[in-house]
């Protein structure tokens, strides 16, 4: 623990003599900022998709949860008759909070997509939807269904209830998709700076044997590794948090109708998160290279 803690205090000290310890320039440091900044760069789009489903799967939960649709199917001669009997009905139903009937645009706009603009709505015989939006507190679906059932016989109420559970499902598991790249970017990053570690202290085996002779210990041989790995890591993870954000904010905003790829980003307090990305890289390397320089130091002796 002591060891650790005067590593720990060693990263914001310049030491020349330990820092000439290891190889400023190579293979080692090119692989390890390299590797931490491609890390970085991916870590925030991981963590951007994840917010982003988060954010989906809220979204679609709410407006799904609120609002359902009543269909009725009626010839033309009983469809204004029915319409009104289930707008008043729905609007004696407790939960109920608002309850309109869509006009010709409104239905024909939602058709346009499959069947394009020229459709005419009215000499087809398409449904007539009224638009529930429900309070709070909701309301009793089986209930209304009998209700409608015995007094609009052309009506079926959908409560969207087998669209939004798959799809708050599918999003919650891509925000956990999300989540778990995160962790093996990690774990990514970890195996690279122990393989540039152990690759550096193999390299200067011969170094580290004349400076046990001159009587540094295996401690300061370590910090001194540790600290060139760590700060390595971090410019690199911070360069590539920035090329990261940048490539976010290049991506179309979101809007009234925006979708997933367009909502991708963050938002509020979340453009704090893949700030935390160069020193959770930092503290990544730091535990890697401690641990490399703890076992080879050990096979040295």
């Amino acid at each position: 623990m002591k060891a650790t803690l005067q590593t720990l205090f060693a990263l914001g000290r310049s030491d020349k003599a330990a820092d000439r310890v290891v190889p400023p320039t190579g293979f080692t440091a090119r692989l390890t900022l390299f590797a931490a900044a491609a890390m970085a760069f991916l870590a925030v789009f991981a963590l951007a998709l994840s917010l982003a489903a988060g954010r989906l799967a809220t979204s679609w939960g709410d407006e799904l949860a609120r609002a359902s649709t009543v269909r009725i199917s009626a010839p033309d001669g009983q469809m204004a008759a029915q319409t009104a009997t289930a707008l008043r009905l729905l609007q004696q139903t407790p939960g109920v909070a608002s309850a309109r009937a869509l006009s010709e645009a409104e239905q024909q706009a939602l058709l346009e997509p499959w069947f394009g603009p020229d459709l005419p709505v009215a000499q087809l015989p398409v449904p007539q939807l009224i638009e529930v939006l429900e309070t709070p507190e909701g309301y009793d679906p089986d209930g209304l269904r009998l209700r409608l059932q015995a007094e609009v016989p052309g009506a079926v109420l959908d409560d969207h209830a087998r669209w939004r559970k798959p799809l708050i499902a599918a999003a919650s598991r891509l925000r956990l998709l999300g989540w778990a790249s995160a962790l093996m970017i990690a774990a990514t990053v970890g195996a690279m700076v122990t393989l540039a570690a152990n690759a550096a202290l193999a390299a200067n085996a011969q170094v580290i044997a004349v400076l046990r002779l001159v009587g540094a210990t295996d401690a300061y041989i370590a910090r001194a590794f540790v600290r060139r790995f760590t700060l390595r890591a971090l410019s690199g993870a911070a360069a590539g948090t920035v090329l990261g954000i940048g490539a976010v904010l290049l991506m179309p905003p979101a809007g009234e109708t925006a979708g997933f790829l367009t909502g991708l980003g963050f938002r509020g307090w979340h453009w704090v998160v893949p700030l935390l990305v160069p020193p959770l890289a930092a503290a990544v390397a730091f535990v890697a290279t401690a641990v490399a320089a703890r076992r080879v130091l050990g096979g040295l002796s």
